[in-house]
């Protein structure tokens, strides 16, 4: 088969499975978030924009009605828990169901020494990366095991880090390797109710968090800073499809997407 066949039949499958489901992507203002909900609004699922930015989340959402698509923007801060409640209220509200729930949100934080990271510093990457994505699914679980019919599925963005540290990235780093936790966890308590929970873990894609990858280089085991090569947030965004598209008898639990060249196998 052709590659192009093989475009053309993965998008099918995918606008078959996506016929009238909903998904909501949090951190969809920019970045793979933004990427991700284009991407899935072009499978053919109805989008619910999630963000702290109402003007950024606009901007999607206008990418999205271009390309004839289904987008709803909603202002939410994933690490106040009225602001996700209220979100999955409008969801309901809006859409009458949630069939997706891309945990994407999240924060970097500027490799650090380790005894100068500040309990500050600490609170507000975890708050994000960690609160966030366990307060989203939740409420995800909350309506997926009343809707009908039954179930779902949540896709959380771990990353690269969730298995290999960077150097001076423990928040960071402790972070992913949590949201790996919770996806282990969530696949096996969702079980009972259709609910299936994978996890995409990316490696450098080209974002506004990973400018520095190709300016000043990243700091490197052996203390030195090299420029690292990216890819398009489109190509993880188009990985995200394939596992919100997939039937819920079937499940991504962890997916790689990385810079070929990357060092990542080298790491440590």
């Amino acid at each position: 088969m052709s590659d192009a066949a093989a475009d053309r039949q993965f998008d099918g499958a995918a606008e078959a499975q996506a016929s009238d489901a909903v998904a909501i992507v949090t951190g969809a203002g920019s970045g793979v978030g933004a990427e991700t909900a284009l991407a899935l609004a072009q499978a053919g699922f109805s989008l619910i924009l999630a963000g702290r930015r109402i003007d950024a989340l606009r901007e999607t959402e206008a990418r999205i009605r271009a390309a004839g698509g289904s987008a709803l923007a909603v202002m939410c801060d994933v690490t106040d828990e009225r602001s996700v409640t209220e979100l999955f209220n409008t969801a309901i509200r809006e859409r009458g169901r949630v069939d997706v729930l891309f945990n994407n949100a999240g924060i970097g934080m500027a490799d650090k020494d380790l005894e100068r990271v500040t309990r500050d510093e600490w609170d507000r990457v975890i708050a994000t990366n960690v609160t966030g994505v366990f307060l989203c699914t939740r409420e995800a679980f909350r309506v997926m095991k009343l809707q009908q019919p039954t179930g779902g599925r949540i896709i959380n963005n771990g990353s690269i880090s969730a298995h290999v540290p960077r150097p001076n990235s423990i928040a960071y780093t402790a972070a992913k390797h949590a949201v790996t936790g919770l996806t282990r966890a969530t696949a096996l308590d969702g079980r009972a109710f259709r609910i299936a929970c994978g996890q995409i873990d990316i490696g450098n894609a080209t974002t506004q968090m990973t400018d520095s990858m190709r300016g000043a280089g990243m700091l490197q085991p052996d203390g030195s800073r090299r420029r690292e090569p990216t890819i398009p947030a489109a190509e993880v965004a188009r990985a995200v499809v394939y596992m919100a598209s997939l039937p819920l008898e079937a499940n991504v639990l962890f997916m790689t997407v990385m810079a070929t060249a990357m060092p990542y196998a080298g790491r440590g």
